[in-house]
């Protein structure tokens, strides 16, 4: 498989929550990373929902109908999102809202669903609740979690969101690139390992002294201080160790 798969970190603002209600997207940005790194190549459009924008909405990304009533309608730009999306693999903070909105939009315009331009999506939302169950996992949440610079971020425009999901991103994943060495030489790369056939090997057993063992678990237990109680390894054996 190659290494340069193409991703988008992809976000999109909108008039309410119910595409079926009849609300419209009115940002959307989308930022390219290929081998976990950002291109520089982005797309982001403002739209005029030809509709009003609930005073609600706008509190939440600030956006109001008279900054956006020149802009184009979505179905004008829409060729422009498919081109930009086809073949590659969106990461989203809970996926199932934007591409519910994509998908109504794309439909009532006679095109495909956005996963039939898309490789796939990746849902950061469930990435963060596997890793952090009964957590707050917002994006806000997760920036203050992994220590991420939010202070230009008044309100939640889709191209700001898109910058921080990228680092959170980097920062949820980060844990299984590293276990396999480091992220910078795999750059995306999936290898396969055969296992060894030790039998033909006399390998000695070594007994540790108790002063190394103790040596060894505080080092585990320093490990999962840093990771914030998430060392998968401290985890697996505490149990035992602690025992």
């Amino acid at each position: 498989m190659s290494s340069h798969i193409r991703q988008l970190l992809l976000d999109t603002e909108t008039t309410g929550f119910e595409a079926k209600e009849g609300h419209r997207i009115i940002e959307f940005a989308a930022l390219e990373m290929i081998n976990r790194e950002l291109t520089g190549r982005r797309l982001h459009l403002y739209f005029n929902p030809e509709r009003d924008i609930p005073i609600e909405a706008t509190n939440v990304h600030g956006i109001t109908l008279d900054q956006v009533a020149d802009e184009a309608p979505f179905r004008e730009r829409v060729d422009e999102i498919i081109e930009f999306i086809t073949g590659a693999e969106l990461i989203i903070h809970n996926a199932k809202f934007d591409i519910g909105f994509l998908d109504h939009h794309f439909l009532e315009l006679g095109k495909e669903k956005t996963l039939s331009y898309a490789t796939a999506s990746i849902d950061t939302l469930t990435i963060a609740r596997g890793k952090f169950p009964g957590g707050r996992n917002s994006l806000d949440a997760l920036c203050d979690r992994f220590e991420i610079d939010k202070s230009n971020r008044n309100y939640h425009g889709a191209l700001i969101d898109c910058d921080l999901l990228f680092h959170v991103y980097i920062a949820l994943t980060r844990e299984q690139i590293s276990l396999l060495g480091d992220e910078d030489k795999l750059n995306g790369q999936k290898f396969i390992y055969e296992k060894i056939d030790v039998s033909k090997y006399q390998l000695p057993n070594v007994q540790i002294s108790d002063e190394e063992h103790a040596a060894h678990i505080a080092y585990l237990k320093q490990l999962d201080k840093i990771s914030k109680g998430n060392s998968s390894w401290y985890n697996a054996t505490k149990d035992f160790i602690n025992g």
